[in-house]
C-alpha cells in the first residue's frame, strides 16, 4: 500500500510565487464600467486608461482590478461574459455606514444591507456582487 504524505508535511519549491497579481472583472461596456468604478472608489477617469478597446487597469492599493469585456471569455458572446455571481474579493473601507450611504446615493443594487457590522454587498452595474468590508 502506497502512503501519501500529509500536504504540511510536504514543502515542495514551487516556481508560482505566493503573491496574488490583479483581479479581473468581467464587464459589458468598459467605458460605462470604468465610470462606475471610479465614481465608487473616488478615482479621475483621465487617470485609468482603456487599453485595446477592452481593459480599464485600475490605480489600486494593493492587488489592481482590471475591469475587461473578456472577449477571449465570452465577451463577444449575447449577454457578454459571465457576471461574478458570489463576491471573489472585497473592497475595504474604515467607514462602513457612509460607505452604505454612497452606494445608495449611486443607485447601486444592493444584495445584502450592513452584516455582523462588517460587510454588506452590492451589484456593479454588469451584476458583479462587490463585498465592501469593514478594514
Amino acid at each position: 500500500m502506497v502512503t501519501v504524505p500529509e500536504a504540511s508535511a510536504v514543502k515542495r519549491n514551487s516556481p508560482i510565487r505566493n503573491k496574488a497579481g490583479n483581479i479581473f472583472v468581467p464587464v459589458r461596456d468598459i467605458e460605462k464600467s470604468r465610470s462606475w468604478y471610479c465614481r465608487v472608489l473616488g478615482l479621475n477617469e483621465a487617470d485609468c486608461e482603456i487599453i485595446g478597446g477592452h481593459l480599464c487597469p485600475l490605480p489600486m492599493e494593493g492587488v489592481g482590478i482590471i475591469l475587461d469585456t473578456m472577449p477571449k471569455w465570452g465577451g463577444q458572446e449575447p449577454g457578454g461574459a459571465p457576471s461574478i455571481e458570489t463576491p471573489a474579493f472585497m473592497l475595504m473601507t474604515d467607514d462602513l455606514q457612509g460607505s452604505l450611504a454612497y452606494m445608495r446615493e449611486l443607485g447601486a443594487e444592493l444584495v445584502t444591507e450592513i452584516e455582523h457590522d462588517h460587510w454588506f454587498v452590492v451589484k456593479d452595474p454588469d451584476g458583479n456582487k462587490l463585498m465592501i468590508c469593514r478594514e
